[in-house]
């Protein structure tokens, strides 16, 4: 079965140079792995102490962020590599100041898990949350560098768990430590063998709950907001704005709208305005706007603000959940202590679960109760301050997943 996959990585990497010519992101994709050798080569030496994080994409980045800064100060003299698989968290995070060296993780090949592993030669490896590259993993074994997942989900779905799936349970023998979100995750490995694991939390709770000691003034924000209250909507999809824009012609003039969508191409983002009939600003028109408080409604139309956003908002929306893979991020606004609302798919998703069973988060299917809800919110103080608490509490009464992790990888180095 190793042969199989092996030849799928090989045929994979293959196509994908044929794809990267019709497609931008799959050229980022593969170019971006052409140089990753040689600047393992330049930046370290043999002599060099290093520790290594592998994250899937951005989400699995910033999950990972509160282990990633634990341990740099924990081990000052080391150098952090990061990698990343994916374009849409590599462009994003290139100039992050946590890592020494951040770089794409070349394929899974027998050659590149082998030369990959030589240059970087990590005395710990993280994987977070999932991403279980075999060949990686076996190398990993094979040099017996102390290896982890962190966040760790488990789903019954997994090749893990499958009667053909032998192999892939074999590669999990590379992990020295499973630190799992729950207690479902848990029971599923420790079913097929693995006693080395325990249920440490969610480190974005972590992240998040951070995010309230750090400064997330926006100067035309306060502008624009001016002590009026306001419903941000993050990371929306077309589908979410078409409910929503209905509910923005109607609302009163009391209300204001902060949009950022999660695509800000331009032929979408006019495609948005157009929908809207009440005064609009763009974020890449502010500096021409004459006073931003006498609009409605503002456009971002940039990335790298909507976690600062929230923190000027009184009812959040989180986009993605009327279509696949599901909702966005809903810790960053509830760390605020923002009611939210999203949309019906949310189901892969345990801190969405949590949080609408606890009440702090709605889900709406529909316009109708879209505006019921949004209204409920902007009319009843005690009900939204009932909301507002539950979200709040929510995070706080879920930090301590790092500390917990290091608890135990301290006792490695």
């Amino acid at each position: 079965m190793l042969f199989l996959y092996n030849l799928v990585i090989s045929i994979a990497g293959f196509f994908l140079k044929i794809v990267a010519l019709f497609s931008p992101k799959i050229k980022l994709f593969v170019e971006g792995r052409k140089n990753v050798f040689s600047i393992l080569e330049e930046k370290i030496k043999p002599e060099d102490r290093t520790i290594w994080f592998h994250s899937a994409s951005l989400g699995e980045y910033e999950q990972g962020l509160p282990v990633i800064e634990k341990i740099k100060g924990k081990y000052p003299t080391h150098k952090i590599i990061v990698t990343f698989f994916s374009p849409s968290g590599y462009e994003v995070r290139k100039n992050n100041t946590v890592a020494d060296i951040t770089i794409y993780l070349p394929l899974d090949s027998k050659s590149n898990a082998k030369k990959f592993l030589k240059l970087a030669h990590p005395e710990l490896a993280f994987f977070i949350k999932y991403e279980f590259w075999l060949n990686y993993l076996k190398e990993l074994e094979k040099s017996k560098t102390p290896t982890y997942l962190i966040s760790g989900i488990f789903r019954d779905n997994q090749m893990f768990f499958k009667w053909y799936g032998g192999f892939y349970r074999k590669a999990l023998k590379a992990f020295t430590y499973f630190f799992v979100q729950n207690e479902s995750s848990k029971e599923k490995i420790e079913a097929i063998g693995f006693k080395n694991v325990s249920v440490s939390g969610d480190t974005r709770f972590d992240r998040v709950a951070a995010i309230l000691e750090r400064d997330n003034t926006v100067d035309f924000i306060e502008k624009f907001k001016n002590n009026t209250p306001t419903i941000v909507i993050g990371s929306s999809w077309p589908k979410d704005e078409v409910l929503l824009a209905e509910y923005i012609n109607q609302a009163p003039e009391t209300v204001k709208f902060i949009i950022a969508p999660h695509n800000i191409k331009e032929d979408q983002i006019s495609s948005l305005k157009s929908q809207i009939s009440k005064s609009t600003v763009l974020f890449s028109e502010k500096d021409n706007a004459t006073d931003l408080s006498n609009y409605n409604v503002f456009i971002i139309d940039t990335v790298g603000l909507l976690t600062k956003i929230y923190s000027y908002g009184t009812i959040a929306y989180v986009g993605g959940g009327f279509g696949n893979p599901g909702i966005h991020n809903i810790l960053e606004p509830a760390t605020f202590g923002i009611p939210i609302l999203i949309g019906p798919n949310y189901a892969n998703f345990a801190e969405a679960i949590s949080l609408v069973e606890l009440g702090g988060c709605i889900s709406i299917t529909n316009e109708n109760e879209l505006k019921s809800y949004f209204d409920r919110l902007l009319g009843d103080q005690n009900y939204f301050e009932e909301k507002s608490k539950i979200c709040k509490d929510f995070i706080q009464n879920n930090k301590g997943a790092t500390n917990s992790i290091m608890k135990i990888v301290s006792e490695t180095i």
